[in-house]
């Protein structure tokens, strides 16, 4: 099948749903949402390992334009989270433009056309004025590769690939990772297992969770009265992007915090040997920060081990730390996140003059303008792209923010007849200059870790440095002198 379309949206995540939403909005019809998998939801659809949930409070984690009053706990699970874009694309009907079981395989830029040639895995192709990728940077499982791990016999599965079917009760389990999915299905599962081995590389930062069931009355409330839970929202928001200065503004400012994980961490594990352990030696923010309330009591269970010798071979039944102990294991778990950095070595995607998107940046580092648009790259535009990222607020924030301008990028083609708008190569240099300036000075860089936040050469290609409103200040608008547009016959429209 080959179809002709103005908008061709990748994936179904918030952001793919949220551009859909706004092109429905502003009476766009002609566009097609294109989506891997049988089912919508992205990241909310693919995770659905023991004890996922949000770490972003549920009445932020939320589209404004679509506040939800129903939110049963402070922290949304992941059921109730992919309940709730379900029924925002049932509400909006987007169903009638996604094509399901679609994984998009490539997109080649037409230079003489202006348009994008896509081509998808099935065999189907697409050409569109204009792509919007809305993948995200987490959704490619970071698999690392164990030394033996071919000789092992057990059972291997990553926690975004949660095998349901396989029964752990009575199992030795080994759990690769103590990242944001390890410390939700660790507690979950400790109990049923006959002996689970936790290999820790590095420790995470974790805070207590301010978790609780949302009341009837509060329900009712946000009902009756939607102005109630938009100031609840407008609170939570300033709350959290205050922690903003810490992370972006004087990294001492961290202290405060760790003072109060640190009692945190001496509270819940009075084992000091254990304790000592558990305790990270670098600046809070660094990595990505945890919020656990069960965790750490699910470490000091007889059944749980905490490891930190590392692994050194995997075996047909067992793993050999670094020790030369040896771990008889059923299974191993991979709680070890995922691609972020480098994810884009995994795009396809050739603009002008044959240029591929994933080695440019190889070669270059990731550089983008706002993390939206790629000089070299007309009318393709990135969801919650490079540097646009967040430690501390809801990437929902950022994503309303990139929606909103992407849209009136495709208004600025159509109310200057143009067919090409491509960023000026000099204004994505000069806005990456400015970026990787203020990111240095963060916590990022100067907390003493290396992370996922950080590309091969230590520069930080994924999180925003700073406050979300500074971001929705500066892309409210689209300024077009930062583009040059073009027609298909080649004459310029804007200098």
């Amino acid at each position: 099948m080959h179809r002709e379309v103005k908008v061709l949206v990748v994936g179904t995540g918030f952001s793919g749903l949220g551009m859909a939403i706004e092109l429905k909005r502003t009476g766009e019809r002609d566009f097609v949402v294109l989506e891997k998998a049988g089912d919508l939801g992205g990241t909310w659809r693919d995770n659905s390992y023991p004890g996922c949930a949000c770490d972003v409070p549920s009445h932020m984690y939320s589209f404004s334009f679509e506040l939800n009053p129903r939110w049963s706990r402070m922290f949304a699970k992941q059921p109730e989270i992919w309940d709730y874009l379900k029924k925002v694309a049932d509400k909006y009907r987007l169903r009638d433009h996604i094509r399901f079981n679609t994984k998009v395989d490539g997109a080649r830029w037409d230079e003489d056309a202006k348009v994008w040639h896509v081509r998808t895995a099935n065999g189907d192709t697409y050409t569109a004025k204009a792509v919007v990728a809305g993948v995200g940077a987490l959704h490619i499982p970071n698999v690392p590769k164990l030394p033996g791990i071919e000789k092992f016999k057990g059972k291997t599965f990553h926690s975004a690939e949660w095998d349901h079917d396989y029964d752990l009760k009575g199992k030795k389990i080994a759990v690769v990772g103590t990242g944001a999915s390890a410390i939700q299905f660790v507690p979950r599962i400790a109990d049923d297992v006959e002996k689970l081995t936790l290999f820790q590389r590095t420790p995470p930062w974790i805070m207590p969770k301010v978790d609780r069931s949302i009341n009837t009355w509060e329900q009712k409330l946000f009902r009756a009265i939607p102005a109630t839970q938009r100031l609840y929202r407008n609170f939570v928001y300033w709350t959290r992007e205050s922690s903003a200065l810490g992370f972006a503004v004087n990294p001492k400012i961290m202290e405060l915090a760790q003072n109060i994980a640190k009692r945190h961490l001496r509270t819940q594990v009075p084992d000091r040997e254990l304790r000592a352990k558990l305790k990270p030696d670098y600046t809070m923010g660094c990595k990505r920060v945890l919020i656990s309330n069960d965790y750490y009591p699910a470490l000091m269970k007889p059944t749980v081990d905490l490891n930190t010798d590392g692994i050194a071979q995997v075996k047909t039944n067992s793993i050999i730390d670094n020790a030369g102990v040896e771990h008889k294991v059923d299974a191993i778990i991979y709680g070890t996140g995922f691609h972020v950095v480098d994810s884009f070595d995994y795009l396809d995607i050739q603009g002008k003059d044959g240029q591929d998107l994933s080695k440019l940046w190889k070669d270059k580092g990731i550089e983008t303008y706002y993390g939206i648009t790629v000089s070299g790259f007309p009318n393709l535009f990135f969801l919650l792209g490079p540097n646009t990222g967040l430690g501390h607020n809801s990437v929902v924030f950022m994503i309303e923010s990139q929606i909103r301008y992407v849209r009136q990028c495709l208004d600025l083609l159509d109310r200057h007849h143009a067919d090409e708008l491509d960023v000026r190569p000099d204004v994505q240099a000069r806005f990456n200059k400015q970026l990787q300036q203020k990111l240095t000075k963060g916590v990022w860089t100067e907390g003493g870790c290396k992370s996922w936040y950080l590309d091969a050469q230590g520069i930080n290609r994924t999180v925003w440095p700073g406050f979300t409103w500074r971001y929705w200040m500066r892309t409210k608008s689209v300024k077009a002198q930062d583009y040059t547009l073009t027609r298909a016959r080649r004459d310029r429209v804007s200098a």
